[in-house]
């Protein structure tokens, strides 16, 4: 298993090099450039030209590339044009939010999503299996900033029974230790914290959940159904085994290789979706952070939250290769 994940480790390192070339590439091609960014209106082109040679922007463009490798390499991505203060910093006070919602958003996909797919294909073309596929059309349908919309128009105005937005109640005299406001609550024992901040995962969790949920219940209806047809399912019924046991060790266990891909990248999707749900909900995670550098060309900000997006897609692709070597032991001798 430990070289398994060496030579994922060692094929990971090429896709990081080339995003890197990539957002190197982005940066550049933006009207006005990383100068103009940091002028603003203030720009005339002898002080675009001064700036960028005071950055080095007018040297070749290889060792300009060399010397914003060394930088990402020490993590040195400077500072928010929109704050002042340094991008790592930013990143650091967002990261938990963001991470946090997408915990929880998954847990709430994977939770349902896998046995509703499951119980679906077990009552293929009846009533139950026809609502679920049109309830995940619906799911994969419907925006997710306007299903967030929706949910707070109706459980926070008009019935009131959850917040509309935020993270946890201003009046609430919570400690934050780590940044995660849920697992800060039961770590000081403020378990009234603890559930306030539970109460404002909720809306934005759905809403997030809803496309990746959607996802997942039908590639586990779609994979249960195919792998139900394998010769190996014949197998072991003619050899007498129960029902459960052909269930879970033969078609669950099989089925669940393709739902772990799906898994993954939705995953990785979570945080493109995480940009509108933050917004809607007005929580201050990475996606707030990502929508504010859009909206105001903070060029630092966003080289930095796109190198780290795309880190945490190659992380988490490997996480499901992992998984394949140990739902599928085959898989790591390929």
């Amino acid at each position: 298993m430990l070289r398994f994940i060496i030579r994922r480790l060692l094929q990971a390192v090429p896709t990081l090099l080339v995003l890197s070339i990539l957002v190197f590439a982005w940066l550049r091609l933006l009207p006005g450039g990383p100068a103009g960014a940091l002028l603003g209106d203030k720009a005339t082109p002898q002080k675009l030209a001064d700036l960028n040679h005071l950055l080095g922007l007018d040297q070749p463009i290889y060792t300009q590339y060399g010397k914003f490798l060394g930088r990402i390499l020490t993590g040195d991505f400077g500072s928010s044009l929109i704050s002042g203060d340094t991008v790592l910093a930013e990143i650091g006070r967002a990261f938990p939010a963001t991470i946090e919602l997408a915990f929880f958003a998954l847990v709430l996909a994977i939770a349902f999503g896998i046995p509703l797919g499951y119980v679906a294909a077990r009552f293929h073309g009846r009533l139950l299996d026809n609502a679920t596929v049109l309830t995940t059309l619906v799911g994969v349908a419907v925006p997710v900033f306007f299903f967030g919309v929706l949910l707070k128009y109706i459980f926070a105005q008009k019935l009131g029974i959850l917040p509309p937005s935020g993270r946890q109640d201003v009046t609430i005299d919570a400690t934050h230790i780590t940044g995660f406001f849920t697992l800060d609550g039961l770590l000081t024992g403020e378990f009234d914290a603890f559930w306030d901040a539970v109460r404002h995962l909720i809306l934005p969790a759905i809403a997030l959940a809803s496309i990746p949920f959607a996802v997942i219940v039908r590639i586990t209806r779609a994979s249960v159904l195919d792998v139900q047809q394998e010769d190996f399912v014949r197998t072991a019924e003619s050899k007498g085994l129960t029902i459960s046991v052909i269930r879970r060790r033969h078609i669950l266990r099989n089925a669940l290789l393709p739902v772990s891909t799906t898994i993954g990248l939705q995953t990785g999707l979570l945080l493109a979706g995480a940009v509108v749900t933050e917004k809607v909900f007005n929580i201050p995670g990475l996606g707030y952070l990502l929508a504010q550098g859009i909206e105001r060309r903070d060029y630092p900000r966003l080289q930095a939250l796109l190198l780290l997006a795309a880190f945490v897609y190659v992380l988490v692709n490997l996480l499901v290769d992992v998984s394949y070597a140990i739902i599928d032991p085959r898989v790591r001798v390929r």
